[in-house]
């Protein structure tokens, strides 16, 4: 009998990848997509194009009721908690359906395997993040986060996911279920959605050859991240579940580029240089040739609360899980314009 996965968030980012591996594993694939996403909905068809493989389950991470049901009637071998409201931005904006979907949602999740009376026999992966350390002087070590370090998450996104982290653990604790949490940095793909800045400055580049736009506005050009790439990441959420014992991990690459190297190299990509100029809100990226103005300062993009800098220490994953990243910051930053380039042509 082929293994039974269930994949709340299955049409984000992270969703599409691992059920295309779990698929390839040869698994039954079952994803949650919201109710409010009717079989007539774009983003429903676009699922069902990508993951025709995968049966779609309409519930509702604020929905116990209906997440106790598609427990009771897949009952699943591993639950992978992918859904969220994930953007770190946005989640300040509105803090209350952040807590609600990005914390209480994962309470749900947990009760639904339970009241399912699977808690024996399901095993459970929650995605947390590395918002969750917060980047402060005082809590950053110098060869990066690792699975023990202090948290202090400064964004409703980071708190939120950090009840779940706590409320994972804690039913791991107190019913003996198999619960794992991989705490992931910064991790980007041709999937991910252009409302964050790695995409959006791909997918800005893109347009930018075509001729379809003429420059991109940013935040913060000097903030630090762990940048990997979502589709290696995905594999390690895997071997969380095929281990012995539940436990934490950490998935990094152990180094950290700024938003300001991201548009250099994709720029790059295109064939542009690109030179500063100016400093602070009124800074420019300028194509170096032309001394046109590729890349603009806008003060709306800047956060209540900046994180300057995350770095992680993979150094269990490596260890325990034998897992390792296998595309490069460079190799990230090529497959993302091109894909976009490809995109934007059509």
């Amino acid at each position: 009998m082929a293994k039974k996965a269930l994949i709340t968030g299955i049409a984000g980012q992270d969703g599409g990848h691992l059920a295309a591996l779990l698929h390839e594993k040869g698994y039954e694939v079952y994803g949650v997509i919201r109710g409010q996403l009717e079989a007539s909905h774009p983003r429903y068809q676009q699922v069902r194009t990508e993951m025709p493989y995968a049966n779609l389950i309409m519930a509702d991470l604020l929905d116990l009721s209906a997440l106790t049901r598609a427990m009771q009637e897949i009952k699943p071998d591993e639950v992978y908690n992918l859904a969220a409201i994930s953007h770190v931005g946005y989640s300040f904006r509105d803090p209350v359906l952040t807590a609600d979907v990005t914390g209480k949602g994962v309470l749900n999740v947990l009760e639904a395997i339970r009241l399912a009376g699977l808690e024996k026999t399901t095993r459970f992966y929650q995605a947390s993040t590395s918002e969750m350390f917060g980047g402060l002087e005082y809590n950053r070590p110098e060869t990066g986060y690792t699975e023990d370090a202090a948290f202090h998450p400064r964004s409703p996104y980071g708190v939120a996911k950090l009840y779940g982290h706590w409320i994972t653990k804690n039913y791991r604790e107190n019913y003996g279920m198999f619960n794992v949490t991989g705490i992931l940095f910064n991790h980007e793909g041709e999937r991910r959605g252009p409302e964050f800045v790695t995409r959006k400055i791909s997918q800005a580049v893109a347009r930018i050859k075509l001729g379809l736009q003429e420059s991109i506005e940013l935040g913060n050009l000097d903030a630090k991240r762990d940048w990997g790439y979502a589709g290696d990441y995905v594999e390690g959420m895997w071997r969380m579940l095929q281990q012995d014992e539940p436990d934490d991990y950490v998935l990094a690459t152990g180094e950290t580029h700024t938003i300001r190297e991201f548009c250099e190299l994709a720029f790059k990509e295109i064939g542009i240089t690109i030179s500063w100029s100016g400093s602070g809100v009124d800074e420019k990226g300028l194509n170096s040739e032309t001394n046109e103005v590729l890349i603009a300062i806008n003060p709306e993009f800047f956060r209540p609360s900046e994180v300057d800098l995350l770095l992680g220490d993979p150094t269990k994953a490596e260890t325990v899980l034998g897992w390792k990243r296998k595309v490069d910051f460079p190799g990230l930053v090529k497959l993302m314009v091109d894909h976009d380039l490809k995109a934007e042509s059509k």
